[in-house]
């Protein structure tokens, strides 16, 4: 089938991903129907304020990607509140909840994923709550006033950044880590203790290689008894431990799945007329395996790579994996590989200053730059990706000069 030839692409999932997927075929001049599927009511929407301006500011924070005019200015036909239950590969058909049928050309699977379950605290039913959607976001404002006390499980981004909006609520919080280390999964040694030690300095009651042995409900309390007997009190839990892609309509349609959908390095699934991008797909990478990346910049990058290989287009050259997180008043961005060999700082990390820190540091393997975080530092971000898109050696006299303006060492 040429180009020309396709006549509708559905996209179902109103997420971060597809819509950035309507954006991008629109760009590259595909004039075909686009029929975008969501599941959620909702039009598409940020996630990354839901832990932080949608609690902290829900009145001012607009959080849609694309409203009612722009999708109607797109020509997009969406179908909303009325998720896929089936995918027919043969027919090129879906099937959705209300039994409706829909035929594709292409289709692009944007699912993301769910929260991973703690079954022992879903069973108390009250007081615990996760955060994966906008309705997630919403429940918590009531949650999080001053003096309430919340125990958050699981010391990743989300934990850390539900951490930072509740201390701004005053709450008394504590976040229990299974692992050695907060953000262990993104973020270098170095940079996490710095991270750990500003948790601690705002009040944050940081357990790290913690455990839970049970929970349970004594009224209006949540219970939870760690693994070496002690009990901790609280008025609500919040956890976060990762996500599951979801993947089912994938394996019920016979595609290739292991974790997530497999996607080869045009997000093409198994079958070559259905894509998947964002949290829901494992993409062949350069190195030859298979992996997925949780980020905002990705399921952007996999949305563009879609478009543009139905519409025939080359896709630009992959940028260094990039993304952000707000903590305590700082910002903090990541490029590249957070596994660098070595990190070099550029300016001052003093754990002190708290939110008067700014500095930059360089992850360096085999005195090249691989790898770059910038804290308050964000105006310097566009030069660590160019350094390490030109494999750029590592020379301290030279990158951690402050005298030197970085754009002239880039």
């Amino acid at each position: 089938m040429s180009q020309n030839a396709i006549e509708t692409i559905v996209i179902v999932g109103a997420g971060q991903a597809g819509a950035s997927a309507i954006l991008e075929l629109r760009a590259n001049k595909y004039e075909g129907k686009i029929i975008l599927v969501g599941d959620e009511t909702h039009l598409p929407y940020e996630r990354p304020p839901l832990s932080k301006d949608v609690i902290l500011k829900p009145e001012e924070t607009k959080i849609e990607i694309l409203s009612e005019q722009k999708l109607a200015d797109l020509g997009v036909e969406t179908i909303r509140g009325n998720g896929v239950v089936k995918i027919n590969s043969e027919a090129k058909t879906i099937e959705l909840k209300n039994g409706d049928v829909v035929a594709y050309d292409k289709l692009l699977l944007a699912t993301g994923g769910a929260a991973r379950r703690l079954p022992n605290f879903d069973a108390l039913g009250k007081h615990v709550y996760t955060l994966r959607n906008l309705e997630d976001s919403q429940a918590l404002v009531p949650v999080l006033q001053a003096g309430r006390r919340l125990i958050l499980i699981g010391g990743g981004v989300i934990g850390l950044e539900l951490a930072s909006s509740a201390r701004y609520k005053d709450c008394q919080v504590t976040v229990i880590e299974m692992g050695p280390m907060v953000m262990g999964r993104c973020s270098p040694r170095i940079l996490s203790e710095f991270l750990l030690e500003q948790h601690r300095q705002n009040g944050v009651d940081v357990r790290l290689e913690t455990k839970i042995a049970d929970c349970r409900l004594e009224g209006e309390e949540v219970v939870v008894t760690l693994e070496g007997g002690e009990e901790l009190r609280a008025d609500a839990v919040v956890y976060g431990i990762g996500i599951v892609p979801n993947a089912q309509l994938a394996v019920d349609a016979g595609l290739d799945v292991d974790v997530a959908i497999k996607v080869n390095e045009n997000c093409q699934t198994s079958n070559a007329d259905i894509y998947a991008a964002g949290d829901v797909a494992t993409q062949l990478r350069e190195d030859g395996l298979h992996r997925r990346v949780e980020t905002w910049e990705n399921a952007n990058l996999q949305a563009g790579i879609f478009a543009r290989h139905v519409m025939g287009v080359e896709h630009p050259k992959a940028n260094p994996a990039w993304f952000w997180t707000d903590q305590l008043n700082i910002n903090f961005q990541f490029v590249g590989d957070m596994a660098a060999a070595e990190w070099q700082i550029r300016g001052e990390m003093d754990a002190a200053k708290g939110a008067e820190n700014s500095f930059v540091m360089y992850g360096v393997t085999d005195g090249q730059i691989v790898a770059g975080i910038t804290v308050n530092a964000a105006k310097e971000m566009r030069h660590l990706k160019k350094m390490i898109s030109k494999n750029t050696a590592f020379e301290a006299g030279k990158h951690l000069d402050l005298s030197l303006d970085l754009r002239k060492v880039a």
